[in-house]
């Protein structure tokens, strides 16, 4: 059982992250102190929104300069609090070198931050955002899992760098996480594994693969027909509160799959034709898989035929029980998520009319 004291300063990192920004928000409006690490606290346009959010809330939010691969960064940032959440880890499908853009910052940053909680007296619980890429690497993986599904007991086996090397750096960084903390007692770990994140973040101009999905179902790139990726969509909101909750929790404990739907890409650009109509280039159609596996390579060269042939067309099965039961989710439905995300991108203006 371990009690977190609610007055304590709180840290976040990866503060500017669209995940984070969530966390921040909702821990200010709780009236909460957020220490942030962001990699420039004096680049007051990647900090306005943070700034606004906290001019608006009954709490308060101070900034302090971290790199994932500086061991002693979070040392300061981390002072006087008793809960840290781990957010941040980078997160591409397009990257020169997988080992040195992906596994060693994931890794490397697990391990400074988890560092630093051993330096730091006053913490008592690290909540870490992992993913359910250390589950599972492809969805043809999940037909042999046990009961077919993916559970908190399974780990990803199956990816490496030269395939899935985004999912072989959370399953390393997250196996790392759960070495350290068993060397030692003072503080406890809990996991968040969500599956895709989605939905309104605090910044409509925030880039990343969320985003790049959303705009990709509504500015004409699948008009022509969608690739049946099955896959398993959270809102980001339930994600930011299931990392609160991990941390208030006295008896919280290991891995917490989020994850509100199993569906797909085809599913998803269906809800936005029926919220948003003909006005916008929205994906339709499916593309046959054979077509997918011939030129997705040529047009995408991240989307690998193994990618395609592990992947496409095979349902994706998660059980979320666990965080409904012991974290108190209540999932949203996915016609939410995704109207809210696709509206956000057309008043920023990222997504225009046909």
């Amino acid at each position: 059982m371990t009690v977190i004291n609610p007055d304590a300063p709180i840290l976040v990192t990866g503060g500017t992250g669209y995940l984070a920004g969530v966390i921040i928000s909702q821990l200010l409006d709780k009236g909460h102190t957020v220490h942030a690490t962001v990699r420039d606290p004096s680049n007051s346009g990647k900090l306005q929104h943070l700034d606004t959010l906290a001019e608006a809330s009954p709490g308060h939010i101070r900034y302090f300069k971290a790199d994932l691969r500086d061991a002693d960064a979070f040392t300061p940032a981390m002072a006087g609090c008793e809960l840290v959440i781990h957010t941040a880890s980078p997160f591409s499908s397009h990257v020169a070198d997988p080992q040195r853009d992906l596994v060693e910052p994931a890794v490397e940053g697990t391990r400074n931050v988890l560092a630093a909680a051993n330096a730091t007296d006053s913490v008592r619980r690290v909540v870490l955002t992992s993913s359910c890429a250390a589950i599972y690497g492809d969805n043809s993986d999940i037909a042999g899992m046990p009961e077919g599904k993916l559970t908190e007991a399974v780990w990803n086996t199956s990816s490496s760098l030269r395939h899935g090397a985004y999912s072989l750096s959370k399953t390393l960084a997250e196996r790392e996480a759960w070495t350290l903390a068993g060397e030692q007692s003072r503080w406890d770990l809990v996991t968040i594994n969500p599956s895709l994140i989605l939905g309104p973040g605090i910044d409509p101009q925030t880039r990343g693969e969320s985003y790049s999905l959303m705009t990709q179902m509504g500015n004409g790139t699948m008009a022509n027909g969608i690739p049946d990726f099955r896959i398993g969509v959270v809102d980001v909101r339930e994600v930011a509160a299931a990392h609160i909750a991990a941390g208030f929790t006295p008896d919280a404990e290991g891995r917490h799959i989020l994850s509100g739907h199993n569906t797909g890409f085809i599913e998803m650009c269906g809800l936005l034709r029926e919220s948003f109509g003909t006005g916008y280039r929205i994906g339709k159609g499916r593309l046959p898989k054979a077509l997918v596996w011939l030129v997705g390579p040529m047009i995408n060269p991240g989307l690998t035929r193994k990618m395609v042939s592990r992947n496409v067309g095979i349902a994706f099965v998660a059980d979320n029980t666990k965080s409904e039961a012991r974290l108190g989710v209540h999932y949203r439905p996915l016609a939410e998520t995704v109207t809210d995300h696709f509206r956000q991108l057309i008043e920023a203006g990222r997504i225009k009319p046909a």
